[in-house]
């Protein structure tokens, strides 16, 4: 692992957010390493939660016991703030709420990482367990009998379905996926099509109303609960579990060479205690080469070709976005705690 920090030769001592950064922009800004950042932040007393940072704050550097470290010098005009607290009910059991001095930020931080680029991911595709693919609810007709189907249109699906659950997503199987090295079954991509919302409900048939797609919705496509509450809104840079190592098994635009801001999937997921965030340094493989000489196969060593962040989880493997692409990467490269 790295031993030190190490800042940027003449980084500014102060920087004014401004709409459009990113926390991994300023890091890349003051660090040599921006995924160590939670390392070298100073947690700011006045500030009630130091990792969202807003347009306006004063971002700067600071000596902490004769260490330099960043940390919000000022809070912007623009850091939307809650200031109610709860005071016990009273006799009547009436619950007053009265202004108080702790400040807490809840709007209009920037993001980690540039949200765009993974959007579609962030609330689309999932990896699916063999169980749950069958057990799935799936359509079984279309309004007027259609066989393909998109925004606007009605659809009736069977299957179990929770009548208090009114937001629901599209889904149609995608490849499944091994492990490249140990060739255990990791899981089924499933691809979203779009999201529906439940009409009506007899039985195990249930009516919905398709309200945004992507693609065209047919017969046999799979509906499952949403779950955009359970994602994650911001993503702080962190060290994955030392020894927790894997390789990049497919990207999710199909391209064979992997660049910045491309989403890749990794085989390692929350069985290995992956969490959003993430960071991992990808090694491009070394080239195959043969010998001139004496005719041999070699195998080049491997090359630092860039950072990815771990945006979503699953229990085998996860969605990363490359952050940093020193060279062009490829399915197969091995991915490795950052720090060494």
């Amino acid at each position: 692992m790295a031993d030190e920090l190490t800042i940027n030769d003449d980084v500014p001592d102060r920087y004014v957010v401004v709409k459009g950064d990113t926390l991994w922009a300023i890091a890349e800004m003051f660090l040599a390493d921006p995924w160590q950042w939670q390392e070298i932040w100073y947690s700011n007393p006045q500030v009630d939660n130091p990792h969202l940072i807003f347009p306006g704050d004063v971002i700067g550097l600071v000596s902490i016991d004769g260490e330099l470290r960043l940390t919000t010098i000022v809070r912007g005009e623009t850091s939307n703030t809650l200031k109610i607290k709860t005071d016990q009910a009273d006799e009547n059991g009436v619950v007053k709420l009265r202004p108080m001095a702790r400040i807490t930020p809840i709007f209009g931080a920037i993001p980690a990482i540039p949200r765009e680029h993974v959007e579609g991911f962030l609330s689309g595709n999932r990896i699916l367990a063999t169980e749950e693919l069958k057990s799935a609810p799936y359509i079984i007709s279309g309004m007027e009998g259609r066989l393909l189907l998109g925004a606007g249109d009605k659809v009736y699906a069977r299957g179990e379905f929770d009548a208090n659950l009114p937001a629901y997503q599209i889904y149609r199987m995608g490849q499944d996926y091994q492990d490249p090295v140990t060739k255990e079954l990791l899981g089924y991509e499933a691809i979203e099509l779009g999201t529906a919302r439940l009409n009506d409900l007899d039985g195990d048939i249930a009516t919905f109303s398709l309200e945004r797609t992507t693609q065209q919705v047919g017969i046999k496509d799979r509906i499952l609960p949403s779950d955009e509450a359970m994602l994650e809104t911001f993503f702080y840079p962190s060290e994955p579990p030392e020894g927790v190592n894997g390789v990049i098994i497919d990207s999710g635009r199909g391209v064979t060479f992997i660049g910045q801001y491309d989403v890749v999937l990794i085989n390692v997921g929350e069985r290995e205690a992956i969490e959003p965030g993430m960071i991992f340094r990808v090694n491009r493989r070394g080239d195959r080469v043969r010998d001139p000489v004496n005719n041999e196969r070699l195998q080049l060593p491997e090359e630092d070709g860039g950072l990815l962040m771990v945006f979503r989880t699953f229990d085998k493997m996860s969605y990363g976005l490359v952050l940093d692409a020193k060279l062009p990467m490829q399915i197969g490269d091995p991915i490795v705690n950052p720090g060494f």
